[in-house]
């Protein structure tokens, strides 16, 4: 119904209420969700490639037409293959699997155990105690 309407409508691009006036006019009655199903139906041919959607107005699209872009970046163009050469299999995705065969990592050497408060580094976990101004001041005297 949509392609007839843009066939028959002299400017050869319609909006969506001349669209539905001659709906209405060649078929009657319309149902009550028609504005919504039209709207859905227009956006999935645009979106599609069948319609082009310019100033307002849904025009159909040629075969001299663009192509529709896929979304994120184009890829860059490859290099030809020299003659004879074999393709490099694609590479599968994620995380290769380990080897079954390959011998188990060696364990890690415990540290001896020391001061719980105490990291590898030799300093205490957290925030350093304040210390006290008159201690300060004593040994600023003396």
């Amino acid at each position: 119904m949509i392609m007839e309407a843009l066939d028959s409508l002299p400017q050869g691009g319609a909006n969506k209420s001349s669209m539905t006036k001659f709906m209405e006019s060649k078929y009657g009655e319309l149902p009550a969700g028609h504005a919504n199903l039209l709207s859905d139906h227009l956006n999935k041919m645009k979106d599609n490639g069948e319609l082009l959607l310019i100033k307002n107005n849904y025009i159909k699209a040629g075969p001299d037409a663009l192509p529709k872009r896929g979304r994120g970046r184009p890829s860059k163009p490859k290099d030809p293959l020299p003659e004879g050469a074999v393709p490099a299999p694609p590479r599968p995705r994620g995380r290769p699997r380990k080897d079954p065969n390959a011998p188990p990592a060696p364990k890690k050497p415990k540290l001896p155990p020391g001061p719980p408060s105490l990291s590898k580094s030799g300093k205490p976990r957290g925030r350093p105690r304040k210390v006290n101004p008159e201690l300060m001041q004593n040994d600023v005297e003396a």
